[in-house]
């Protein structure tokens, strides 16, 4: 590829003609299918104890053994996992990755799972940025897992520059070595309603700018997770729910779920008051922001916002949805056919 600089003309940055760049055979590339790019960084994001760390995990084996993410997510690129859990002891990680193998039927002698054994990473010192490049450039790893970020600086999280020179290194290693980076990382405890998942990361807005593929987790009740996925460079999925399933001590892993049939008219009135709750807290909201924010399917929030309008609760405003404060003529929500279930026609919503 011809540049318009020679080498000799040390005064210039190199340059090249837009149109003699190469095009990638594959745009888009996936490590693992709607989850994770190939050589993305990003944020695996959530409150303290939820999951955040055997999500991690969970990707990390599935990467290492080609085996499907949480049994549903096929694996494009596979090959060994780097991973350094600075708050848990090597036995512990041991334990949960020996139990995410047996739940796969693998022999953990055989998964690619290379764990860095150092007391202490700091990624805001050249020396450990430099020993963890040697390290990815040996093993070659498809993915490297760092959990959690507070623990590998000690920067202000605050601050733009300090913040974006310890990303700049994160980039770097990505783009040098062609590898996924996940950083495991807290979000604030008090995210104003109508806020997008990845703004809620704790620390400067770089963090979330900075993400290529981000996932995010939030409890909802009774162990339930709901799992929201954003990419850089693809549409993001639906959100889904998640579990830890206990039940086998040795084989404890993170399992896609559903809410029991029985208790969906709950949650339909749940999720009423949830919209209710954050448009009153704004002045107006899009449906993709109210989506995100409550971590819910598509499809179920537009058949929410269809009942709410027609109750008379909400209307359509020129920045999406908002509070309908004349409510002379309540409406029920939701009526009960013959069968207990809903007897109107529901539709899709735009917004």
């Amino acid at each position: 590829m011809k540049t318009a600089t020679t080498p000799e003309d040390s005064t210039c940055l190199p340059v090249v003609q837009v149109g003699q760049i190469p095009l990638e055979p594959q745009p888009r590339r996936w490590l693992i299918e709607g989850l994770w790019g190939a050589s993305a960084v990003g944020f695996i994001g959530g409150p303290p104890k939820c999951c955040k760390s055997y999500l991690g995990l969970e990707l990390a084996v599935a990467v290492a053994s080609g085996t499907p993410a949480l049994g549903q997510h096929p694996v494009l690129e596979p090959g060994p996992a780097l991973i350094y859990l600075a708050e848990d002891t090597l036995c512990a990680v041991r334990q949960r990755v020996d139990g995410l193998a047996k739940h796969r039927a693998l022999q953990l002698e055989n998964l690619a799972v290379h764990v860095i054994t150092a007391p202490r990473l700091r990624l805001d010192q050249a020396i450990d940025r430099q020993r963890l490049f040697e390290t990815a450039r040996r093993l070659r790893p498809r993915l490297v897992l760092l959990d959690p970020l507070v623990r590998l600086h000690g920067i202000d999280e605050n601050h733009a520059t300090e913040v974006a020179q310890l990303l700049s290194a994160l980039r770097d290693l990505q783009r040098r070595l062609d590898v996924a980076v996940i950083l495991v990382h807290h979000t604030r405890k008090f995210v104003p309603a109508g806020t997008q998942a990845g703004q809620g990361l704790r620390g400067s807005t770089d963090l979330h700018a900075f993400g290529d593929s981000n996932l995010y987790l939030r409890r909802v009740r009774d162990g339930l997770l709901a799992l929201s996925m954003e990419h850089r460079a693809a549409a993001a999925p639906q959100p889904v729910h998640l579990r830890l399933i206990t039940d086998d001590d040795d084989a404890i892993h993170l399992k896609v779920t559903e809410e029991p049939a029985e208790t969906r008219v709950h949650q339909r009135q749940d999720l009423a008051d949830a919209v209710l709750k954050a448009l009153a807290g704004n002045s107006s909201m899009t449906r993709q922001v109210l989506r995100q924010h409550l971590a819910v399917k598509n499809q179920t929030l537009g058949q929410t916002l269809e009942q709410l309008q027609r109750a008379g609760k909400i209307e359509r405003c020129s920045q999406g949805w908002c509070l309908r404060h004349d409510r002379s003529v309540p409406v029920p929500l939701y009526r009960s056919s013959g069968n207990g279930t809903r007897g109107s026609h529901e539709s899709r919503l735009g917004g």
